[in-house]
């Protein structure tokens, strides 16, 4: 691929060289035009049906001509280089993949993808595993932007950090100032394999200086990333956080045992569970546990609108809970936006297991990806094996998030004497915490009462 340094030398011959330099350039005489004889302006007309002999226009004959030059220009400029040839027309809608869960994703990454394009705003972040279409989709939005005559420029992070070390060189062709003002200003700015450079302290600070100014000018950027968005430093967390201004879009699911972005495989029950299939209105219950039951729905459902604080569920088996936190979570999904469900004796056998040496998940980035997950539903609480090790991890996840403020959703059948009173005093902090106890009975055993009804919540 071309350097930017290479690009940008060329940029002040290009703007010197005027069509006159390029048609005497041109070996072949073309066919002269029939309004201009060749000449390629004219005088316009005055209102009488005259020419105005004292002004000179260009014919309409330099149009394509300087459409061509002004396109070829722009893909110069963009730097994209043999990723020209990616578009949206060339690409598989639902990606290539086999997991219908991917698919599903990939389709909504596309749609995304094409919705910016044509009208680019904020940030569009693009993550996923390699090989999952990412670099495509950016290589397409910024293809389709030039199709429409419209300034790119994409470069790969690793690439942006070298030219910047480069530019320190007195003999560079290229200054460090004009180079990065350059990268930071320009129209729509396409930034590949983000997270692929060495994480020294230098190189941080040139990202953060050139994010956070795209951040502050509200900058169109399309940032495809390889590592996950649990993985990335708080600040950028903190940027993408702001929904109305940046989007994430995930292209595939990655070889973790956790994800804030999909569902594992062993929650398939879990991704049925909507609001849309929740039976509040069951016909055997009585109408204060009605009406309990449907106050539960509506907490859940404003709750996932905006996902502040703690909800916690409280209530036997059966009663409901767990559909309530999975259709918090599959909500959460179907905005683009981050949950991880997690069921508390599974989580802790995780933990356990990166203790291991064929783990290939360690046990500080499960943990830390626990720890500071932005909404965490942590089910069945109480289930968990009561050791002192078991007892001390869960407790260390739920005391940081009570201190960082970070949105919770727990399910528990325990009643509060049963429940360690360092976590129970978090549960009824009502500055943070809003604690429901749900009254309906096991739904599965009102079922046996009534056999006709479908199955349909848990």
């Amino acid at each position: 691929m071309e350097h930017i340094s290479e690009i940008l030398k060329r940029q002040p011959l290009q703007k010197a060289t005027g069509a006159k330099a390029d048609i005497e350039a041109d070996t072949e005489e073309p066919e002269p035009c029939p309004i201009c004889k060749g000449a390629r302006f004219v005088h316009p007309l005055l209102p009488d049906g005259k020419p105005d002999y004292g002004r000179v226009v260009p014919c309409r004959c330099t149009k394509q001509d300087l459409e061509e030059k002004r396109h070829s220009h722009l893909q110069s400029y963009s730097n994209l280089g043999p990723l020209a040839r990616l578009t949206f027309d060339n690409l598989v809608r639902e990606g290539r993949g086999d997991d219908p869960v991917d698919r599903q994703r990939f389709t909504r990454a596309f749609e995304a993808a094409h919705e910016f394009a044509s009208r680019p705003y904020g940030w569009l972040v693009l993550a996923g595993p390699s090989g999952s279409g990412k670099t495509h989709l950016a290589a397409a939005i910024a293809n389709c932007r030039i199709a429409e005559n419209h300034p790119v420029f994409y470069i790969t992070t690793p690439d942006l950090l070298d030219h910047l070390r480069s530019s320190f060189n007195p003999n560079s062709d290229l200054p460090y100032d004009e180079f990065f003002e350059q990268v930071r200003n320009t129209p729509l700015l396409v930034l590949d394999d983000f997270g692929a450079h060495s994480a020294t302290p230098w190189a941080k600070e040139k990202l953060e200086q050139l994010l956070n100014h795209r951040f502050t000018n509200r900058l169109p950027t399309v940032i495809v990333t390889i590592t996950s968005i649990e993985e990335l430093d708080e600040r950028m967390r903190t940027r993408l956080a702001d929904s109305d201004f940046c989007q994430v879009q995930i292209t595939g699911s990655r070889p973790s045992a956790l994800s804030n972005w999909g569902w594992a495989p062993e929650f398939e029950l879990q991704k049925e569970m909507t609001f849309d299939n929740f039976v509040w209105k069951r016909d055997n219950l009585p109408s204060d546990e009605r009406q309990n039951l449907e106050k539960a729905y509506r907490l859940a459902v404003d709750f996932a609108k905006d996902p502040e604080g703690w909800l916690v569920f409280q209530g036997v088996n059966g009663c409901g809970k767990t559909h309530l936190a999975a259709a918090i979570v599959n909500y959460r999904y179907q905005q683009g936006k981050p949950a991880l469900f997690i069921v508390i004796p599974d989580f802790l056998d995780h933990l356990r297991s990166t203790f291991s040496p064929d783990s290939k998940v360690s046990y500080d980035q499960l943990f830390e990806s626990v720890k500071n997950a932005p909404l965490l539903i942590l089910d069945d609480l109480g289930a968990q094996t009561t050791t002192p090790w078991a007892q001390e991890k869960l407790y260390q996840v739920i005391n940081h998030r009570y201190n960082a403020r970070l949105a919770t959703v727990i399910t528990t059948n325990c009643s509060a004497d049963e429940i360690d009173s360092r976590i129970m005093t978090r549960f009824v902090d009502q500055k943070l915490s809003m604690l429901f106890h749900i009254e309906a009975p096991d739904y599965f055993a009102g079922e046996k009462r009534v056999p006709r009804r479908p199955s349909r919540g848990r």
